[in-house]
């Protein structure tokens, strides 16, 4: 990548990384918002479309593996960093100038922080959502080598940090869901995803608490959090979040049954 614009000879070394898959109508701008940055990591799990040349057109180290889920994937991507702050991005996410300018303040002077968070602005279906449980959303993106590493969850990884976390001003953006076909394609994926950690976890799956789970999502996201005030997307937003609960307890408990089903059978062959 270029080097950093007016960078302070002091200033330490800052890696980016990204983990992607199939995302080559997103990635190219989020690497153009990080073209400053010293060393862009990504590491592709089977991309079928041009993901992996944008990246290397861009400058970015661009390796291909498997997918051992979003948590451990991550961290893979954070090894292969050399820099000595690690700025972890998904390839939807964009960083503005505004905060650009707030990192490098951060790293010429970090004081005893070892990582920072951030608020993060999410669209869905073209419009910035302040509203719903999305606003100011703060995660945890830039850090010291060696300080941090994401839990090894399959969806809905955390980072965990050794020491103190201190909070950047502006917004990281994302851009969450671009229409309605992304929001049903990550609703399917995610439910998924989340119905299998909860099986591995013991939790119980069954269609009364796929019911109850569905509709207190949509109270919670439209009401309690004033989604209605982000006007038809905060509707649309808090039925997707109600289908999202709704089918992730409704697999896991098609997850229950089949595992038991396969259960008995080996019992009856034994």
């Amino acid at each position: 990548m270029n080097p950093r614009h007016c960078s302070s000879p002091a200033r330490p070394r800052l890696s980016a990384a990204i983990i992607a898959r199939d995302e080559a109508h997103a990635i190219g701008a989020c690497l153009r918002s990080i073209a400053w940055v010293d060393e862009v990591v990504v590491l592709d799990s089977g991309s079928t479309d041009r993901t992996v040349e944008i990246c290397r057109d861009h400058g970015a180290h661009a390796e291909s593996t498997d997918w051992p889920g979003f948590g451990a994937q991550k961290n893979r991507a954070i090894e292969r960093c050399s820099g000595d702050w690690i700025l972890c991005l998904d390839a939807d996410e964009r960083v503005s100038p505004e905060l650009r300018v707030d990192i490098e303040v951060a790293l010429d002077a970090p004081g005893d922080a070892v990582a920072f968070a951030m608020p993060r602005l999410s669209s869905y279906c073209g419009r910035a959502m302040r509203h719903g449980g999305w606003w100011p959303d703060r995660v945890t993106r830039l850090f010291r080598r060696g300080s941090a590493r994401f839990s090894v969850d399959s969806v809905h990884e955390r980072l965990i940090v050794s020491g103190p976390v201190r909070t950047l001003a502006h917004p990281l953006l994302h851009e969450a869901f671009v229409d309605l076909d992304e929001v049903l394609d990550k609703l399917n994926r995610y439910s998924s995803a989340g119905a299998e950690q909860m099986h591995r976890a013991g939790r119980k799956g069954s269609l009364v608490r796929a019911l109850g789970h569905g509709a207190w999502t949509f109270v919670r996201t439209y009401g309690l959090r004033a989604g209605f005030l982000d006007g038809r997307e905060g509707f649309m937003l808090a039925v997707s979040n109600a289908e999202g609960a709704y089918y992730r307890y409704l697999k896991l408990m098609l997850l229950e049954e089949a595992t038991n089903t396969k259960s008995s059978r080996n019992d009856r062959l034994e």
